[in-house]
């Protein structure tokens, strides 16, 4: 089974990136698990050069409601940066949002690939990797 390089969680709850954290190392299908508590942390990150690079994320677990930026402002800001600093990041979007309008949103966007509520599950994850990562589901 290959093994995703990096997947960025950004959301502001420490509990839940803790949840999140766990069920993606449970499951095994990513070498590293970073996390982030906002939109502004997440755009640090995705632009600090490291090693000579930029950290380059498979796949974004991104929440709506943060503070500083939530995670629209965030995509807003993601739109406008350089290709290797978006790297073709798999976005999927995690909330406890019961709004309809932020699914319609959601699927107005090209980024975002993905909108469900949280928290992120064993199903809700092997959902997403069967339609984006396929080679990193156990057979």
């Amino acid at each position: 089974m290959k093994k995703l390089d990096l997947v960025l969680l950004v959301d502001d709850c420490k509990a839940t990136n803790f949840v999140h954290r766990l069920l993606i190392d449970n499951y095994g299908f990513a070498k590293q698990v970073d996390e982030v508590g906002n939109g502004v942390e997440a755009l640090d990150y995705l632009t600090e050069r490291v090693e000579g690079g930029y950290r380059q994320p498979d796949l974004i677990f991104l929440d709506i409601n943060m503070p500083k930026m939530n995670g629209w402002e965030f995509l807003d800001a993601y739109q406008l940066l350089p290709e290797e600093q978006k790297a073709g990041a798999v976005v999927v979007m995690l909330t406890t949002s019961l709004n309809p309008s932020d699914k319609e949103k959601a699927d107005s966007w090209d980024t975002i690939k993905g909108f469900s509520s949280k928290p992120l599950d064993e199903q809700k994850l092997t959902d997403v990797l069967n339609l984006y990562f396929p080679e990193c589901v156990a057979k």
